[in-house]
């Protein structure tokens, strides 16, 4: 299926709010079509926007949002027989579909999920973008309540990625793993499934790049990595973070950590992680911490607790705000882009979808390494926080995307 544009193609276009109300009567021709359908068609707002759109109650709103960032469309969600609520923001698809997790979180208020998921997907395109993959970015935030029906709302997501008819697919996040993705996959093939019949272990393949990341790090400051020597504290010993300690104390690091939950903690401990207070763990005197849980923990109230050298880890978006980079580099903190180490999911499922007929994947963990170390040394070079650089090189990547972009290629079922 050809893929989907936003309004008006990019600045300068036109900006509007859709809002589909659906008459079933219409579609009687299509009886199959309107039973898989309707149901999130009619409770589903489509918002589109782009600079110079049609000015109205929402031009400061969203639409000025999506215009600052990029975006081609972000939707609303609701299904009322689950009771689930949530947002889509995709926000590029000019070389080939969006690919992005599902995250179900606590959110404070609407407004805080919708821009999480807005950043969220905005990260998922530079990803693309320095990782070589011919994708976009895609987020979908779902909000946790107790009164839902996940097992609904997680079919109901199915059938909204379905009518997008392969412009978007989806993978696993915070609070939605194989079983929520096995939900999904009632109504979409759009779905990346970890496992032998997927693409395999994408925790496994994100470790793997924080690892060589941080190789990569320790080598640009002190000539080597020697791993016996070094001191790492990861938050967060989940999905990613518990290979990662793996694979670090498997190279003789003092491995120390974090974890709320206290199942993964033990599994951590009986590994031979050191458990530390969450209270301590940023001003736990080390050689690298290692963000893997939720972001915006770097921010004017954690930044000057740090006694870490490096930060490199797997969490999406650890800083509260872009400019909170310029400010670990003012205190000679390297901080190693999100974005570029933490990749590895990304480019595994991609590789899997997209490009398996074509290439092979080669080695994640070597290609992120090369990456990261590129990125280091030229921002050495210009005086730059890797972050400021690496942001800036995705974005003139993405914008030569855009001057030139490409029909999407179906995905290929997983």
């Amino acid at each position: 299926m050809p893929r989907a544009k936003a309004a008006g193609g990019g600045v300068g276009g036109r900006g509007d709010v859709t809002w589909r109300t659906w008459d079933a009567s219409r579609f009687a021709i299509f009886p199959w079509y309107r039973h898989r359908t309707r149901s999130w068609m009619q409770s589903t707002i489509e918002v589109r926007g782009v600079p110079g759109g049609r000015r109205g109650a929402m031009e400061n709103g969203i639409l000025a949002a999506m215009a600052r960032g990029g975006f081609e469309r972000v939707l609303a969600l609701h299904d009322r027989r689950s009771g689930v609520r949530g947002y889509m923001a995709i926000h590029d698809t000019s070389v080939g579909p969006a690919l992005g997790g599902v995250r179900r979180w606590v959110y404070r208020s609407d407004e805080e999920a919708l821009r999480d998921c807005m950043r969220l997907a905005r990260a998922m395109t530079l990803k693309c973008c320095l990782g070589g993959v011919d994708a976009g970015g895609v987020k979908t935030v779902l909000l946790d309540h107790p009164e839902v029906d996940w097992e609904a709302a997680y079919e109901y997501l199915g059938r909204v990625i379905e009518g997008l008819g392969g412009v978007v697919s989806c993978g696993p996040d915070v609070g939605t793993g194989e079983r929520e993705l096995a939900w999904i996959a009632r109504e979409t093939h759009h779905v990346t499934r970890p496992g032998a019949r997927g693409p395999g272990r994408l925790s496994a393949a994100t470790a793997e790049g924080v690892f060589r990341g941080m190789q990569a790090a320790l080598e640009h400051l002190d000539g080597e990595a020697d791993w016996p020597r070094r001191h790492v504290v990861i938050q967060g010993l989940g999905a990613v973070g518990r290979v990662l300690a793996e694979r670090l104390l498997g190279a003789g690091v003092r491995g120390a950590g974090t974890e709320l939950d206290p199942e993964r903690a033990g599994a951590a401990e009986e590994l031979g992680v050191e458990l530390l207070d969450p209270t301590r763990e940023l001003g736990e005197e080390c050689d690298v911490f290692a963000p893997c849980a939720l972001g915006g923990i770097l921010h004017d109230l954690s930044i000057p607790r740090l006694r870490a050298r490096i930060i490199a880890g797997s969490a999406n978006n650890p800083l509260a705000r872009g400019g909170h980079a310029d400010a670990l580099h003012e205190r000679g903190v390297l901080y190693v882009p999100d974005f570029v180490i933490s990749a590895g999911a990304l480019m595994r499922g991609a590789h899997f979808h997209l490009e398996r007929r074509r290439k092979p994947l080669g080695h994640i963990g070597e290609r992120i390494g090369a990456t990261v170390q590129g990125v280091l040394e030229r921002a050495a070079a210009e005086g730059s926080s890797p972050q400021r650089l690496a942001v800036h090189e995705a974005e003139r990547l993405l914008e030569e995307r855009r001057a030139d972009p490409l029909p999407a290629e179906p995905l290929a079922p997983s």
